[in-house]
């Protein structure tokens, strides 16, 4: 996993890539919020769609939405 710090805006985005599965259940969508914090000082996240599992983009599995409610709770923001 790779986290790159961009401006836009003077707003900090934190940009992730890698070659492997980052996201694939809740708690790993919660650490990548902390890394994001800790290593780029932002809770704003783009990453790329093959980082995320399948699952996520499959509504009725419920993995989307206990990430996007953990997110809302923490005040992160993602864009994927």
């Amino acid at each position: 996993m790779h986290i790159e710090t961009i401006l836009k805006n003077n707003i900090p985005c934190a940009v992730v890539t890698g070659a492997e599965k980052i996201i694939t259940d809740t708690q790993s969508a919660l650490d990548l919020l902390m890394s994001a914090k800790y290593e780029a000082g932002t809770k704003n996240i783009a990453i790329d769609k093959a980082c995320v599992t399948e699952d996520f983009f499959i509504l009725s599995t419920g993995v989307a939405g206990e990430i996007l409610q953990k997110y809302i709770n923490y005040g992160g923001r993602i864009a994927i």
